[in-house]
């Protein structure tokens, strides 16, 4: 969805619409503060520019909501915990924040999220959780469930959310929009709640990817390069076929390979690619230092000595508190891994023989379960895995992904494309190729 194609003549009148939107029903949970008046304030201001014939650029007058761990100046940042304990506010906007307002968004308010963004199925026990916006009772996925159901229900244009092991593309896929996680480094975190200092990227949700490409250059301060899209035709695909495919349930599968199926169509060479041997090394270290619980345990050391972690999400606490007992050396013995991992991985996605322009997976290995399928412990940490899995390999090599949603299935799909790190403008060119592609 564009900033120009609602009825609404000023940006205005199509934030009064959204915001209208937002006391609805079936928009419960989404954010957990709208930020009406200053909203009102930034429309006014992109209608007084559009009348004067200036313009800030592509994002001027677009309505973008906010994950709720970006700093926003003069409010406390709850990260998805409980307003119940009192929060200092934030001295300034987080720089991406910053960077948004400066190219003339709309902010329209602070979404919803898992707790400290901990979890890949998106439940807050403190805030309510929202449904799925493409299915009604399944989960929204996480943990930018707000952000990803704001734009699924045409609260907002753009989503900004974060992305540690697939916070933006799997509640894309599970809402049937456009997720992208970029290279880490490209964009800053500077006032943004950590989760993983190594694993954590800064990223959009939209309804398209030419939105994504344009959000994605105004937070990394880079010039909006020409968008086109790349002839698929000798593109090389890879499958990584083996362990990311297990347990993949069926209607997931037969979407993927109509979708492969497009892109051989369409000239691309499609093939295995094997990566297990890289990813049973990757999974035996983070068993034994696992990376993300690690850094949030000492995020969260002060809570956990002082005992203010008995506010936390039980689950969440438990993920925690299991990282705070994994001895330094396990932790940085798992660092030294990633880091010969991603060496290998770069070199042989670049291999000259044997490379590939992009691999390509299911977003996640199932379509959203219903909240009752998560609703006991157990249950919720075996889907947790399952649903973190396959996106989970792009924060770990550290490489840009994006996931698209797949027409014609009755709950919604994602495919997911991976390029190697750094190839961030050329993963958007293709993605766009292959949209328009499953688009016909």
């Amino acid at each position: 969805m564009s900033a120009r194609s609602e009825t609404a003549d000023t940006v205005r009148e199509r934030l009064e619409q959204r915001l209208a939107l937002s006391a609805a029903p079936e928009a419960a949970h989404v954010f957990t503060r709208l930020l009406a008046d200053s909203a009102r304030r930034e429309a006014d201001a992109a209608d007084a520019r559009r009348a004067a014939g200036h313009s800030l650029g592509p994002l001027d007058g677009v309505i973008v909501s906010i994950k709720d761990l970006f700093d926003i100046e003069g409010l406390p940042t709850y990260a998805g915990a409980t307003p119940a304990v009192e929060r200092k506010p934030a001295a300034r906007d987080a720089v991406v924040v910053e960077r948004l307002r400066e190219a003339g968004a709309v902010l329209i308010g602070l979404t919803n999220m898992t707790e400290f963004a901990f979890s890949g199925i998106g439940l807050n026990p403190h805030w309510g959780t929202p449904s799925s916006a493409k299915a009604e009772g399944r989960i929204p996925g996480g943990s930018s469930s707000g952000g990803a159901v704001s734009v699924a229900r045409g609260l907002a244009d753009v989503a900004l959310g974060t992305d540690t092991g697939g916070s933006t593309r799997i509640p894309a896929a599970f809402n049937g929009i456009v997720g992208y996680k970029p290279t880490s480094h490209r964009v800053p975190k500077d006032g943004v709640f950590p989760l993983s200092y190594a694993l954590d990227s800064v990223g959009p949700l939209a309804g398209s990817v030419a939105l994504c490409a344009m959000t994605d250059a105004v937070l990394a301060g880079e010039p909006l390069r020409a968008f086109g899209r790349v002839s698929l035709a000798g593109l090389r695909v890879g499958v990584p076929r083996g362990l990311l495919f297990e347990a993949t349930d069926a209607a997931v599968a037969a979407a993927f390979e109509t979708a492969l199926a497009t892109l051989s169509r369409a000239g691309a060479a499609v093939a295995p690619f094997a990566i297990d041997d890289l990813l049973l090394p990757m999974r035996a270290s983070l068993a034994e230092g696992p990376i993300v619980a690690c850094e949030a345990a000492e995020i969260h050391a002060e809570s956990l000595a002082s005992g203010a972690d008995v506010h936390f999400d039980p689950r969440v606490r438990a993920r925690i508190r299991a990282g705070a007992a994994v001895p330094a050396g396990a932790y940085i013995h798992s660092l030294r891994v990633r880091a010969s991992l991603r060496a290998q991985m770069a070199a042989r996605l670049a291999d000259a023989d044997s490379g590939v322009d992009v691999l390509a997976l299911p977003t996640v290995a199932i379509p959203p379960p219903r909240f009752e399928e998560v609703a006991e412990d157990a249950d919720f940490s075996r889907i947790n895995l399952l649903v973190l899995r396959n996106t989970a390999v792009a924060n770990y090599f550290d490489m840009p992904a994006i996931s698209l949603p797949l027409p014609g299935t009755s709950l919604p799909i994602g495919v997911m494309l991976i390029a190697p790190g750094g190839d961030d403008h050329r993963l958007f060119s293709i993605a766009a190729a292959l949209e328009e592609r499953l688009a016909t």
